[in-house]
């Protein structure tokens, strides 16, 4: 079974945000930390909704990862014919 700071790295390295918000990121982790450890349900209720804030704010801050569509294969291919005419 995968620990929550696994799986919270997992998701972060998946994002790409650790090197935007490098801050942020270890936040996350030291909440998921706190959530493998032995402390009370009440303490663990709380770490789960920080750390959820946490990763919610990780995801706006995600990159869009690049989808190529008709119009970018069209460019590239116009890019690949000039260069090999220049």
């Amino acid at each position: 079974m995968t620990t929550n700071v696994e799986a919270t790295q997992a998701e972060i390295e998946h994002l790409r945000v650790g090197d935007i918000a490098p801050g942020l990121a270890q936040l996350a982790l030291t909440i998921a930390a706190s959530l493998d450890g032995h402390e009370g349900a009440t303490a663990k209720a709380n770490a789960a909704r920080e750390l959820r804030t946490c990763l919610e704010s990780l995801r706006k801050l995600a990159p869009i990862a690049g989808v190529d569509d008709r119009l970018d294969e069209l460019t590239k291919k116009r890019r690949t014919r000039r260069a090999r005419s220049a």
